[in-house]
């Protein structure tokens, strides 16, 4: 499994409660523009339309070799594909418990076709990102410690 980009916001943004693999809509340029790893997923998020889901504000940008006719929009929506049930099932927790679906990665399978990463999340109050900054300081500060002491 290859990694094209992480959405290392979404971990710090929202707590994950459930994680499912999704297939992406993809055109040729956009394939060639992710083998070269130019995506970014920072403030990309999942909705449900009409029964499908679509990977909006996902940025994928085009190569500088490709040809303007061919040229994708880079921040276009994508359908990402799963199974009808799984998308009912979202779309009921996400309509009944307030949750948002995530997007946190893109990567290649084993027989290189595009996946993404979609999560159920929940989102986190300030108070509880104050907290992990301060429990990851005080990790950092005693590994040092232990470190020096060594």
């Amino acid at each position: 499994m290859k990694f094209i980009a992480r959405n290392k916001k979404a971990f710090f943004d929202f707590a994950i409660l459930e994680k499912f693999e999704a297939g992406i809509v993809l055109k040729g340029s956009e394939v060639v523009a992710l083998r070269q790893g130019r995506a970014n997923l920072k403030d990309s998020f999942v909705r449900i339309i009409k029964g499908e889901l679509f990977l909006l504000n996902a940025h994928i940008s085009y190569l500088s070799t490709t040809n303007t006719y061919y040229r994708h929009e880079e921040r276009a929506a994508r359908k990402l594909l799963m199974h009808k049930k799984e998308i009912e099932r979202l779309f009921g927790k996400v309509s009944q418990q307030g949750l948002t679906i995530v997007a946190l990665d893109l990567y290649f399978n084993k027989k290189n076709k595009v996946k993404a990463t979609i999560a159920l999340a929940k989102g986190k109050t300030l108070h509880d990102k104050r907290e992990l900054l301060k429990k990851k300081q005080s990790d950092l500060e005693a590994k040092m410690a232990l470190k020096n002491y060594k």
